[in-house]
């Protein structure tokens, strides 16, 4: 189902829905309104979501279906515009699963590559299991402890971890909100981290990341050297890489299993640089990327974290790092972040 107010971007939309096989139109309509009373008859399998609309907008609609009537919402968003960024962001974390690019005229430069993303992410997110939205940590501390794998013990100075890296895709931004959210204002550590995201909308997810956590949070930038109590985002269409003398690096080179930014090779470059004081955290997200990049950090003697099934919304890249056995605790989101503070204790803290 198309939601879009737009008469010619609802066009544009159907048109590219039509022209992919493996899509059928089930309906389009113009205001939030409207999709909230067709839902229970139209039944889709995957919303397509405007964030501006007339009368309730896209965040108020998406909450509303994830309350009501869950089903997979992939955000159709302007990537240029502050507002509608940030209310996209929000829409993230009220349960929609992906935001892309709107299309714009076909005659555009980028059509091709806009509309062949949007027709991926219906296709992925339909199949994607949603549950009915719960407010925010409800149910989970209460069985964190029976979750977690095991608990590792507190580290040595010699061990204890002086940079975090941190990577999420499908539904990563509520879960990333959520980690370095619980994160005091003076966490001793600089943390690296990597969300798969258009690159149009990177700049706009740090700053919306930036609004809601207490650390502050910027686009990496080449050979900026770390600071302790900083978050820094690997930029869209590049990787991120922990170079030496504690200085990051962005580098365009090959993706990595489909993905650049890339979990994996952010990983791999902590597990390099920082060996057993590294500290890995791999949460929600379609595919493998990072699993084999927390390996190497498990090996080099760093303490490594996946989220654990139970609240994942994508239980992927955290289940291909259990399977191989990369993730130290395997722990339900409202317990990441405690755990991160405890490995991160200072000498004067522990």
């Amino acid at each position: 189902m198309l939601v879009e107010d737009s008469l010619v971007v609802r066009t544009l939309l159907t048109h590219i829905v039509a022209r992919d096989p493996r899509l059928t139109l089930a309906a389009a309509v113009a205001s939030g309104e409207e999709a909230l009373a067709a839902i229970e008859t139209v039944r889709p399998d995957v919303i397509s979501m405007d964030i501006r609309l007339p009368g309730i907008d896209g965040l108020e609609t998406t909450r509303r279906i994830m309350a009501e009537r869950p089903t997979p919402i992939v955000v159709v968003a302007d990537a240029v515009e502050d507002a509608s960024l940030k209310i996209s962001m929000n829409a993230l974390r009220a349960g929609a699963l992906s935001v892309v690019e709107k299309p714009v005229a076909t005659t555009n430069a980028g059509y091709e590559a806009v509309a062949g993303e949007i027709c991926t992410q219906l296709r992925i997110m339909a199949a994607v299991p949603v549950i009915r939205r719960r407010p925010i940590g409800s149910g989970w501390s209460a069985r964190g402890s029976v979750l977690a794998s095991h608990i590792p013990p507190t580290p040595s100075l010699e061990t204890q971890p002086t940079v975090l890296a941190i990577a999420a895709s499908t539904g990563g931004p509520p879960a990333l909100a959520k980690v370095i959210g619980a994160l005091p204002a003076d966490f001793p550590l600089p943390v690296l981290l990597v969300q798969h995201m258009g690159a149009a909308f990177m700049d706009g997810f740090a700053a919306w990341l930036d609004g809601v956590v207490s650390l502050p949070v910027a686009i990496a930038q080449d050979g900026e050297r770390l600071a302790p109590s900083r978050v820094y985002v690997a930029p869209g269409d590049r990787h991120l890489e922990l170079g030496g003398g504690r200085t990051l690096r962005v580098v365009e080179s090959a993706p990595v299993g489909g993905q650049r930014p890339a979990a994996t090779v952010l990983f791999r470059s902590v597990a390099r640089q920082a060996g057993p004081r590294g500290l890995g955290v791999l949460l929600t997200g379609m595919g493998e990327d990072g699993a084999l990049g927390l390996l190497d950090m498990h090996r080099a003697g760093a303490a490594t974290i996946a989220e654990h099934e139970s609240t994942a919304v994508v239980y992927g890249m955290p289940a291909a790092a259990v399977r191989l056995s990369a993730a130290g605790s395997v722990l339900p989101l409202d317990e990441i972040a405690s755990q991160v503070l405890r490995l991160s204790l200072s000498e004067a803290g522990s």
